[in-house]
């Protein structure tokens, strides 16, 4: 098991990347996190940006309590709970390092605190090793933003994999969004590890069926699908499960237990970027020591995700991440990933 202690190259990964997100002599700076969250992450944050010349503080706040269905992967905390002193000193600052354990990308009080002029960084909860490997840099940013310009401009998202998956969506009007890792901007909002274009579709766009074969990845349950499972949707919605194996009955399990028609329903989809990140990753550390996030970002990944959806209207605090190889992806019938490898536009 890896320790997790203070290490001079964390300390340098993470000015480093501060750095990229044009962190200045003087800036002001918070570092968020809560009782639950990794402490070197917060520890190491602190470092990095006194070494940079930030005028650094921290809010650690309480973990909220958790009843009925433990819910991980949402990107969505709940600990700030809507404490008016927290939203208010976050958004009187340059820039927020979030550490908290789920992270601030959906929380409800994120689009007040940016109103303040200020820029969000999320770090996901991983091993800080899995960080160091997996650092945005200014290539990756590029490719990202490419293939974001270039789903905002598409039609029609095709999705096929040897294994019987054929999934079509309508991508045009739904948001075009993607994770360079780096953010220099007021109110931006980037988050490490990155490196994934996707979008949010609209209401009745998604049909087909999508099969998670072996070597796919449930990141929710942190857990590599061992046996076929098939996913009906139709109208965005999952109608069937199918398969005989444990991942198909434990899916079926979790979505049941939150009794929410729209726990099942399409959050986001699109494909990962980030050459650096490794699908096999899940096997080298320990549960506890990792988030997974590295897995949504993998190069040449499909990503396909139920929960929450803003495009569609829709809310709910249950949300799955199934990346999956040796998928094939067409933008308006051309591929940015055949098999599972990027394209060459796409590199």
């Amino acid at each position: 098991m890896l320790v997790e202690r203070i290490e001079a190259k964390w300390i340098e990964s993470f000015k480093d990347v501060f750095r990229q997100c044009a962190v200045k002599p003087g800036e002001v700076v918070a570092v968020l996190s809560e009782t639950q969250s990794r402490p070197v992450l917060a520890e190491l944050s602190e470092l990095a940006l006194q070494q940079l010349g930030a005028r650094v503080f921290q809010i650690r706040l309480v973990s909220p309590p958790v009843s009925g269905v433990p819910i991980r992967s949402t990107g969505t905390t709940l600990a700030v709970g809507g404490l008016e002193p927290v939203v208010a000193a976050l958004a009187g600052t340059g820039m927020v390092v979030d550490c908290t354990v789920e992270g601030m990308l959906h929380a409800p009080e994120l689009p007040r605190i940016l109103a303040g002029g200020t820029r969000l960084m999320m770090i996901s909860n991983e091993h800080p090793e899995v960080l160091e490997r997996t650092k945005p840099t200014p290539e990756l940013r590029e490719r990202v933003i490419r293939g974001i310009k270039l789903l905002a401009k598409s039609k029609v998202m095709k999705v096929s994999s040897p294994s019987g998956t054929e999934l079509k969506i309508n991508v045009e009007g739904a948001p075009a969004r993607g994770a360079t890792g780096i953010v220099d901007k007021p109110k931006g909002v980037g988050y490490w590890p990155a490196g994934l274009c996707l979008c949010f579709p609209r209401p009745g766009t998604v049909n087909g069926r999508l099969v998670l074969a072996p070597g796919d990845v449930n990141l929710t349950f942190k857990r590599y699908i061992e046996a076929p499972v098939t996913l009906v949707i139709e109208n965005d919605y999952v109608t069937r499960i199918e398969g005989e194996g444990l991942d198909a009955a434990l899916l079926r399990s979790y979505y049941e237990a939150w009794n929410d028609r729209e726990a099942y329903a399409t959050s986001h989809v699109g494909w990962g970027m980030n050459t650096d990140a490794r699908p096999e990753a899940m096997m080298m550390y320990d549960r506890a020591q990792i988030n997974g996030t590295e897995l949504r970002a993998f190069g040449g990944n499909f990503l396909y995700s139920t929960g929450a959806n803003e495009t569609a209207g829709r809310f709910t605090a249950c949300h799955f991440d199934f990346p999956m190889r040796e998928c094939t992806v067409e933008l308006d019938g051309a591929r940015v990933v055949e098999r599972g490898k990027l394209s060459k536009e796409m590199l």
